[in-house]
């Protein structure tokens, strides 16, 4: 018989690092270039297979990342398992602020698994040169750095991982690990 698990999932981070276009990926929607801004929090659910004895369905939250909507953002958040904490690797900005939504997220829900997902490498030059914060661009070692950072100061289990949710690079994948924590931390699973 198959466990079937059912998960509240968060994703946050600033406004504009590809949330709700890689919302629509995984959801097996097609890619829209434009912005189009999230008012409040954007809900969708779906169900993955991890294993023939895992089954796993997430409600999946898109929280709105404009400082304006914070006090919206913290109803959202009650009942949440797991999180997504996105940042853009062209927009420095997007990745220093990843500090600010960890401390968010533990004043609203606690130490939780964390998916820490740097987005649109599609759009990244193709060299990694070595971490440079004069640099506007966000290479892969600065985030596996910054992933040991928020693991040990906010001491919560943290997976890093790099996406395109225009070209589709990783995002099933992300929601995967996110899915493998979460079964690892029993605490807050719903079985359905």
């Amino acid at each position: 018989m198959r466990n079937m698990y059912l998960f509240k999932v968060v994703l946050i981070g600033d406004g504009g690092v590809g949330k709700t276009a890689l919302r629509k990926k995984f959801m097996g929607e097609g890619f829209s270039g434009a912005y189009i801004m999230t008012i409040g929090a954007d809900f969708a659910i779906k169900s993955i297979k991890l294993s023939d004895d895992a089954q796993i369905k997430f409600q999946i939250w898109d929280l709105a990342g404009q400082p304006h909507f914070k006090a919206v953002r913290e109803a959202f958040y009650k009942g949440t398992s797991g999180v997504l904490l996105v940042y853009d690797v062209m927009r420095r900005n997007t990745f220093k602020n990843t500090v600010f939504w960890m401390e968010e997220l533990i004043k609203n829900v606690g130490r939780i698994p964390v998916v820490l997902i740097g987005n649109k490498i599609d759009l990244r030059p193709m060299a990694d040169a070595p971490p440079d914060p004069r640099r506007s661009w966000v290479s892969n070692e600065e985030g596996q750095i910054l992933k040991r950072y928020l693991e040990e100061r906010f001491d919560v289990p943290i997976v890093f991982i790099e996406t395109s949710a225009k070209t589709g690079e990783n995002v099933d994948l992300a929601f995967q690990e996110l899915a493998y924590l979460l079964l690892q931390t029993v605490k807050n699973i719903k079985t359905i």
